[in-house]
């Protein structure tokens, strides 16, 4: 049994731990089911890498119409969340 995580591995884990959290996210708005949303994400190596990858399926998943990358991501909607220990900026804006 190999229990080495690849890049992949950890950009997909990384790709559904912010699906999940931006799940959460449009669940504590209160939006619609249906709703579409734009995500920004503060930009960090591991959060691009994993967007980069899996775009489609993120997107996808949580109905984004995009999905930006931000140095800041800050006002109001935003939300830190602490994902694998580093600290990442979510931003969900109903379209």
């Amino acid at each position: 049994l190999d229990v080495t995580v690849t890049p992949e591995l950890r950009n997909e884990g990384m790709a559904r731990e912010l699906v999940n959290r931006i799940q959460n996210i449009r669940k504590s708005s209160d939006f619609d089911i249906t709703d579409r949303v734009e995500v920004t994400l503060l930009k960090t190596p591991s959060v691009e890498a994993a967007v980069e990858a899996f775009r489609g399926f993120i997107a996808a998943q949580v109905l984004a119409d995009a999905i930006l990358l931000a140095d800041t991501v800050e006002g109001e909607g935003t939300v830190e969340q602490d994902i694998d220990g580093e600290k990442i900026n979510i931003k969900v804006r109903k379209q």
